[in-house]
């Protein structure tokens, strides 16, 4: 059997920081820490440290680290199949997809299998292209939706400004995201009549060649964005009147991330396309979906299905998928994650009342936001888009290097933390992340204004 080579620790952060780019970020300041073991919801560094992960390292570790029915169905694979090209049917094919008919919203009934969310959001687009024979994909300002080019051409946030101008090219329009704690269009809810969907509708109407709007139900690391109950329901009701695909991106509020299985079975709204990743093997193996209705289907039975890639339902992505939907059901995940969820909301809102700096919490099932200002009046914010790409130090950036130097790691973006832990966590356990966070906030309370 072939063994690694094991360098001495300090050399294997240094040969990855010199051979490797590490990704969003400035080269000269990324001083990778080894990581050597991960278990539960804890993984450990080279010096024998252990981190909670509280974020579940990028919302995706949702099974937690070492889970050995996943693990097993990694090596049952390899021994059996490790690969095969995608025109062949599998075992773990079809096993995966008589799986996903049981948990995905019902309608959705055809897939395409990609290696993550990037490719899977690329996958939607060109079917909702191909089916529609229109161009145009509407998104929202605060939203993310991968790293190609047409996923970040359809992305809000600043991540898209480096791809510029190139993926203006991509024939994406741009409207408000639903946020009612800081609305962009300056309404207030309920009295709105969700106003932020109308501006959609309005951008539908005056541009003449739309194929689809691409929302994520539950924004995710641009702010764990939950909408009222009334905005679902309207856009669906909005796209079916304008003839145009509703795609749900639930790469991140997937996989009973909510307390649902997907998000958008909190309002009982099907999409037309739905795009998920990450929690769909726990992110042991990389593996997306790109899951469409049976209208979208019986189109491409007598019309050229144009896409297609060399690791598309790659073998050894989808049994650990199978394992992982086992697992959730052994473990009753979904569930739990709603339970434990409001025990999170609990503990996080009480911190609102200690530390002046927090501006908002808000959140779902085990899917939170911390935002941070520095007046909670005016909700400024401490950081923005621009300083995240400029270089300027985020705050939130050094609350979070504050909470792993106390045995926590989580996720910060330019004003705020994004809370996802692992949905097997325990209780004592959110009551430790919370403790770190709560113990580094002073950083942030000594900037208010």
């Amino acid at each position: 059997m072939a063994e690694i080579e094991t360098l001495p620790g300090s050399e294997t952060a240094d040969w990855t920081r010199k051979t490797n780019y590490g990704t969003w970020r400035f080269q000269k300041t990324w001083k990778p820490l080894r990581i050597v073991d991960a278990e539960g919801c804890y993984f450990t560094d080279g010096d024998g440290k252990r981190y909670l992960d509280f974020s579940a390292q990028l919302m995706c570790v949702n099974l937690g680290h070492k889970n050995p029915a996943v693990i097993e169905a990694i090596a049952q694979q390899a021994r059996t199949l490790a690969y095969i090209a995608p025109g062949y049917a599998t075992d773990a094919r079809a096993e995966l997809s008589r799986a996903l008919l049981e948990v995905l919203p019902k309608g959705l009934t055809k897939f395409f299998f990609t290696t993550s969310g990037t490719d899977a959001n690329e996958a939607a687009m060109k079917i909702a292209r191909m089916y529609t024979g229109k161009s145009k994909i509407v998104s929202r300002y605060r939203s993310y939706h991968g790293s190609t080019m047409a996923s970040i051409a359809a992305t809000g946030d600043p991540r898209r400004w480096g791809a510029e101008p190139s993926a203006k090219g991509q024939n994406v329009v741009f409207g408000p995201e639903v946020n009612c704690y800081d609305c962009p269009i300056k309404h207030s809810y309920p009295s709105c009549d969700i106003a932020c969907a109308d501006y959609l509708e309005h951008i539908i109407r005056n541009e003449n060649d739309v194929a689809a709007v691409l929302v994520e139900p539950v924004v995710g690391t641009n702010g764990v964005l939950v909408p009222p109950p009334e905005y679902f329901p309207k856009l669906r009701r909005i796209c079916d009147d304008h003839g145009v695909l509703l795609i749900a991106d639930e790469v991140m509020s997937g996989w009973g991330r909510t307390g649902k299985w997907f998000a958008v079975d909190h309002w009982n709204v099907r999409p037309d396309i739905l795009v998920t990743a990450k929690g769909i093997t726990s992110a042991y193996v990389p593996l997306g979906l790109c899951a469409t209705t049976e209208k979208i289907e019986a189109y491409f039975e007598d019309h050229f299905f144009a896409h297609g890639h060399t690791y598309e339902a790659h073998p050894m992505t989808l049994l650990p998928a199978v394992a992982t939907i086992r697992e959730m059901h052994r473990l009753n995940l979904v569930d739990r994650a709603r339970e434990n969820g409001k025990y999170l909301g609990e503990k996080l809102t009480a911190l609102k009342a200690k530390h002046p700096s927090i501006g908002d919490v808000r959140g779902i099932g085990m899917f939170w936001a911390v935002e941070l200002v520095k007046n909670r009046a005016t909700k400024q914010l401490f950081n923005t888009m621009k300083d995240k790409v400029s270089g300027v130090p985020i705050l939130v950036d050094q609350i979070a290097a504050e909470m792993m130097k106390n045995g926590v790691a989580v996720q910060s973006w330019i004003s705020h933390f994004v809370i996802a832990p692992p949905l097997i966590i325990e209780r004592s356990e959110i009551d430790q992340g919370v403790a770190a966070l709560d113990a580094a906030l002073h950083l942030a309370d000594e900037q208010v204004a």
